[in-house]
């Protein structure tokens, strides 16, 4: 096979003013010279993940061996198909507080509850459940109640001029909600510490001496697709592997030029010889400036790619479950999904035949 061909089939190269090679052409029939029909045993051969970073919410990892459609289908699973735990229901009973009870609520259902959704099974479609101490079902529902009151602090400093000194409970956060566990949950959840927000410094309302707020909260498992209140990530992102080739050797004040035209770490100049040399040394920090482009001299002697089926993902958890588990999920909703369409499809085929 003709290096064009390769280039052309597994490269996307970045030019001053596009991109070339942007359509997947390795499919089967389209070179006489290569067998692209899928095959089982050549996926698993080629298909890699490593995790090149873990932070415990934030997971990196490199995918290797698959199309580009697959990488976003996951990446859009992650975002709006693994379900979580989030509020769906607030029945306030006291809010004198400056903040409106539909902002109140709204502000209540963005905060991540760290409960395991795989434990909890999905809310009938349109059951209706007006009363806050009836039907709530251990299986399907958490609740929370919130009861706080600001009051002034007997203690504080007659010269004191600190709201925070002043009064108690001026700032309502997220550390104030109190799970109130139904039927079987403190059995199942105590081992895990039981269910909670996910940060306790979330500020939900101020409040002003005298004002308070009472109310319960009901949580429910849902999907990112239905609401962003239940997507699991704050971010889940990918990009391609950056390739950069030097296409002859750069030295002296050229080399100089280059490493600036790039982000740091990625070119780095060393002497070979006695001569400043410019080498490649971490091409993954490569941003796709297209600095390079602004220089005459140089724009010809470097070649700017990405790998099509080399991908660098990037997920950040919101701390319902941790990363590598959601992604462990995203490909199980795919899995299924697949599984759907191949049903469907033998199913047409037996109607038609």
């Amino acid at each position: 096979m003709s290096r064009i061909t390769e280039e052309i089939r597994k490269k996307v190269i970045l030019k001053e003013h596009g991109l070339i090679n942007v359509n997947s052409t390795d499919f089967p029939g389209n070179y006489s010279e290569y067998d692209d029909s899928w095959n089982f045993k050549t996926f698993k051969k080629n298909f890699t993940i490593e995790v090149t970073s873990y932070n415990g919410d934030d997971v990196e990892f490199d995918m290797v061996g698959v199309d580009p459609s697959i990488a976003n289908a996951i990446r859009r699973i992650l975002i709006a198909e693994v379900p979580t735990m989030a509020a769906e229901k607030i029945f306030l009973y006291n809010n004198t507080s400056l903040v409106q009870d539909e902002v109140l609520a709204h502000r209540l259902g963005l905060i991540p509850i760290r409960a395991d959704p795989r434990l909890f099974e999905y809310r009938p479609e349109g059951q209706d459940r007006p009363e806050v101490e009836q039907n709530a079902n251990s299986g399907d529902t958490i609740e929370f109640a919130l009861k706080i009151k600001c009051k002034r602090n007997p203690k504080a400093a007659k010269d004191c001029t600190d709201p925070d000194e002043l009064y108690i409970n001026r700032n309502v956060y997220s550390k104030h909600l109190k799970w109130l566990p139904i039927g079987e949950q403190p059995k199942l959840f105590e081992k895990h510490g039981g269910i909670r927000p996910v940060h306790e410094d979330i500020l939900i309302a101020k409040l002003g001496v005298g004002q308070e707020i009472e109310l319960k909260m009901h949580c429910v498992k849902g999907v990112g697709k239905d609401h962003a209140k239940w997507s699991p990530v704050a971010t889940a992102t990918y990009r391609m592997l950056p390739e950069i080739t030097l296409l002859r050797p750069i030295m002296g004040e050229q080399a100089h030029r280059l490493q600036k035209c790039f982000a740091p770490g990625v070119i780095e100049v060393v002497e070979e010889n006695g001569e400043p040399t410019a080498k490649v040394v971490n091409p993954r920090l490569d941003t796709a400036n297209r600095e390079i482009f602004r220089h005459d001299d140089l724009k010809e002697i470097v070649k700017m790619g990405r790998v099509r089926n080399h991908f660098l993902f990037s997920v950040e958890s919101t701390g319902c479950l941790p990363p590598q588990e959601l992604v462990t999920e995203a490909l199980l909703v795919l899995k299924n999904k697949c599984r759907v369409l191949i049903r469907e499809i033998e199913e047409n085929w037996l109607k038609s035949s």
